[in-house]
């Protein structure tokens, strides 16, 4: 692990690979951390300088008191290891933030790898909304490890599963990373944290770049209509198939369906 400046932040990342292909940063998902990439990292770094980071706040990236946008703290990081283009790989949230970073700074992003990502502006449905009250319910904030078993039940187990059906050691190190950036979402509640305006919800027509799109089957309705429409209005979207047994941390899941399609996707 190493910790960089950025925006006036200290960020932590791993560093793997010096490979010819493309410069490769890691973003992971807003219930977890840079450990997510753990089955990712060995096979990309075999031909890619990889990157894998915690963002602001998450992990043991530290969260200083000031005003900060996720997507330009990804630039920075860019700016500080002398990297004039990346390819972003983002999961959940870390592909929200990949694709806000794509539309700030299109000149710095050479593709983009989405799994089971939102985007901002995007707004959930009202069967979403039931979903998390049949399935976790009223849980109190303040008690991480009851917010994260319940967080990881909808998100990790999914709603077509139920949790007997998952590897408990998947949902137990989920849970674990889950506490963590369950204290990380507190503390960034007090930060001033800027949205990229206008939001990418209206504007995935502007990503010029490949965009690679990937969910799991078990993963939210919300979440496999939205990869369907990141794919069909990106003008280089390629969707892969739902990958089956698998919900919405795909890449940690499911790594030896994921990592060959990086590999062939990535340039």
């Amino acid at each position: 692990m190493t910790k960089i400046e950025i925006n006036g932040a200290r960020l932590a990342y791993d560093e793997s690979g010096t490979g010819t292909g493309t410069a490769v940063v890691l973003l992971h998902a807003g219930i977890a951390d840079r450990r997510m990439w753990r089955g990712q990292i060995p096979a990309l770094a075999q031909r890619h300088r990889v990157i894998a980071l915690d963002l602001r706040g998450y992990g043991e990236s530290e969260l200083p008191p000031t005003p900060f946008t996720h997507h330009d703290d990804v630039i920075g990081l860019l700016d500080a290891l002398s990297i004039e283009q990346a390819a972003l790989v983002g999961c959940s949230f870390g592909g929200r933030v990949a694709v806000d970073a794509a539309l700030a700074h299109p000149e710095r992003i050479s593709a983009l790898a989405l799994f089971g990502a939102p985007v901002s502006g995007n707004e959930w449905s009202e069967e979403t909304e039931q979903l998390w009250e049949e399935l976790v319910g009223d849980v109190d904030p303040e008690d991480f490890a009851a917010t994260a078993a319940g967080e990881v039940r909808f998100w990790v187990v999914g709603p077509t599963r139920r949790p007997e059906d998952v590897d408990p050691e998947l949902i137990r190190f989920a849970e674990e990373m889950d506490r963590r950036a369950l204290a990380a979402e507190q503390a960034l509640s007090a930060i001033d944290v800027g949205e990229l305006d206008p939001p990418a919800i209206d504007r995935l027509g502007e990503l010029r770049v490949p965009v690679l799109v990937g969910t799991g089957a078990d993963d939210l309705a919300d979440i496999r209509r939205l990869a369907d429409r990141i794919a069909d209005e990106a003008p280089r979207g390629v969707r892969l198939p739902d990958v089956p047994d698998a919900a919405h941390l795909l890449p940690l899941e499911r790594p030896t369906e994921v990592n060959p399609a990086l590999l062939s996707f990535l340039p």
